[in-house]
């Protein structure tokens, strides 16, 4: 599997992932002519280097018209001059470019996040949202560059750090506002962030949508051995290195995922209720469901009834432990689980068709009889499912099945 981190401990905006994966690229020049290539009106992109506390890594720089507009000074001080465009005009550029179909959808949903953070942080239908920051041609550049890169690198999972968004104040058309700004801040709901003590807007809207939209988890760096690193150079300097770290790996066939634990005390309900509201939270999309003794306040005795789900399924598990069980408060644990790649076959063996469990991964292989398979044999044969398993474990070891 490719892993693709992103490492945003200094935030992150479009120019500076650009410039990251850039250099995970294997030929940098020939992408960068051919992002020149695309058809974005009046833009010409340039790769350079740059070092920031003793580290060195790439900067894109964007020229418009001949004049150069970094993504950060765009977004940060905005000039009332600068030509304002619509969500319509930036379609239809899009459409003219001349890249892939898949790539120019990419390119149309990030910017449709933007666009939907900025109508909600102006009250106003999408349709009439203006983009100040984000809508010129250099931002067009650097989320276009972006979906390529990504397009090109093709990794199966991206992993995203939590972001740093800085502190204070950020002055844009409408005055000054608080960091992070609305519809950056808009964009980062449900999405791991924090302040830290940098002044200043480290995050910009073009970099949280890029993140949001192509971040599959958000967490800590996955077991993962590294190929690539990436980095991708802001223009302000700052005590801390102003850069985004990509790192590009595999993990070998062995696999990590983010998982969380939700887990609750109760102790008014009888076995059957509980039992009854395992199965309900199992089929809101649980993976797991189990129930510990524990003793509570006053001396009673209660369950400590816990689950473990993935975050696509979390708000339904939470809403059906709500709604099957008592408690009135749950806790939330987010755990690296680590899990063998797993595979299921039907096997013809002489007691009848069986269904087994193939895991592999860290060193270890294993085979594992469905349990209503070796039920159905000790049933058929009159003997006790240990017995019925070693039958199997035994006729699957003389075809080559490992246990």
């Amino acid at each position: 599997m490719k892993i693709l981190y992103i490492d945003c401990n200094m935030g992150a905006a479009g120019d500076m992932l650009m410039s990251a994966l850039l250099e995970l690229h294997e030929d940098a020049d020939r992408f960068i002519e051919r992002l020149n290539s695309v058809g974005i009106p009046n833009v010409n992109v340039i790769k350079n280097t740059s070092v920031k506390c003793g580290i060195t890594g790439t900067h894109i720089d964007v020229t418009v018209n001949g004049g150069s507009e970094d993504e950060h000074m765009h977004e940060h001080h905005h000039d009332h001059s600068h030509h304002h465009t619509g969500m319509h005009e930036i379609e239809h550029i899009i459409k003219r470019l001349d890249l892939p179909e898949k790539v120019r959808g990419d390119i149309s949903a990030v910017y449709r996040l933007i666009a939907d953070a900025e109508s909600r942080a102006h009250g106003c239908d999408i349709e009439h949202i203006h983009f100040h920051e984000v809508g010129t041609m250099d931002a067009v550049a650097d989320i276009t560059g972006v979906c390529m890169l990504m397009h090109e690198l093709a990794p199966d999972k991206v992993v995203v750090s939590p972001v740093h968004v800085g502190c204070g104040q950020v002055r844009c058309a409408h005055g000054i506002l608080p960091v992070p700004a609305p519809a950056t801040a808009h964009i980062l709901k449900d999405v791991p962030i924090y302040g830290g003590s940098i002044q200043g807007e480290l995050c910009t809207p073009t970099g949280a949508a890029l993140l949001k939209y192509f971040a599959d988890e958000f967490g800590n760096m996955p077991v993962m051995r590294v190929s690539g690193i990436g980095y991708g150079m802001g223009a302000k300097d700052f005590e801390t290195a102003n850069c985004l770290r990509v790192m590009l790996g595999g993990s070998d066939g062995d696999k990590t995922e983010q998982i969380f634990e939700l887990s609750c005390n109760i102790d008014d309900m009888t076995a059957e209720e509980i039992g009854f509201a395992s199965e309900q939270i199992m089929k809101a999309g649980a993976a797991d469901v189990f129930t510990t003794p524990v003793g509570m306040k006053k001396n009673r005795p209660g369950i400590l009834l816990s689950c473990l789900c993935r975050g696509e399924n979390k708000a339904e598990v939470i809403n059906a432990i709500f709604k099957y069980t008592s408690t009135i408060g749950l806790r939330q644990y987010v755990c690296d689980r680590y899990v063998l790649d797993r595979t299921e076959s039907e096997i013809e063996t002489q007691y009848g068709s069986v269904r087994v469990k193939c895991s592999s991964g860290y060193g270890a292989e294993r085979v594992k009889t469905e349990y209503d398979a070796a039920a159905r044999i000790a049933g058929d044969c009159g003997i006790s499912i240990r017995e019925a398993r070693a039958l199997i474990d035994k006729e699957l070891s003389d075809n080559g099945y490992k246990r």
